[in-house]
């Protein structure tokens, strides 16, 4: 592989990245190559790290180095109250506003039948399971407010509901369309607070 076909690949590795074109791409590539090999070196030895290392929660599904993540093997958090995600950056949203101190879930995305995302890929069985292994008396559903979050709230709704557990959704302070991980605290305590049955 010559010169210019490793810059071509390694521009079209970095647009695997969230909002990252074309352009974007050449520009982050030519920078590293340019000015900051000692920063793409840093970034490779720190991304290969966290491949082999970072793993899911056996409880919750969240990123762990562990079989448990911290917040699962914690003795004061509320094992009956469980919150149920669509990502980690919704989980970490919620644990920065320090208003919640029951369990999660996190399912790794939302149902989207056209991109091939059914219950299966977002570990539903794994939920099920811990639903049917823990006496746990409520669920939030805290995914997000765009269609496919709805549908995917419903769906897990009706599994909770047929095993007698409390369902509750985030109160609509949260704006239609919007997603958890760009909510503000105040929001967030407020859609908390309001939740209600669903």
């Amino acid at each position: 592989m010559g010169p210019t076909s490793a810059i071509a690949a390694l521009q079209q590795a970095l647009r695997c990245l969230p909002g990252v074109g074309p352009k974007s791409a050449q520009r982050m590539a030519f920078h590293l190559l340019e000015r900051n090999r000692q920063g793409a070196a840093e970034i490779l030895a720190t991304l290969d790290n966290a491949l082999k290392s970072v793993r899911h929660c056996s409880r919750c599904n969240n990123f762990s180095a562990k079989e448990l993540c911290s917040i699962c093997a914690s003795p004061a958090r509320n094992p009956e109250l469980l919150c149920v995600l669509e990502t980690p950056a919704d989980l970490e949203s919620v644990e920065q506003a320090g208003i919640f101190k029951g369990m999660y879930f996190v399912l790794m995305g939302h149902l989207s039948p056209l991109d091939g995302i059914g219950p299966d890929e977002l570990g539903v069985r794994n939920l099920i399971e811990l639903l049917e292994t823990n006496a746990i008396n409520e669920i939030i559903l805290a995914t997000n407010l765009t269609v496919e979050g709805e549908a995917t709230a419903d769906y897990i709704g009706e599994i909770a509901r047929k095993r007698s557990i409390k369902v509750t959704r985030l109160a609509r302070g949260l704006p239609m369309g919007g997603e958890l991980e760009y909510m503000d605290q105040g929001t967030l305590s407020q859609a908390f607070e309001g939740r209600r049955e669903y």
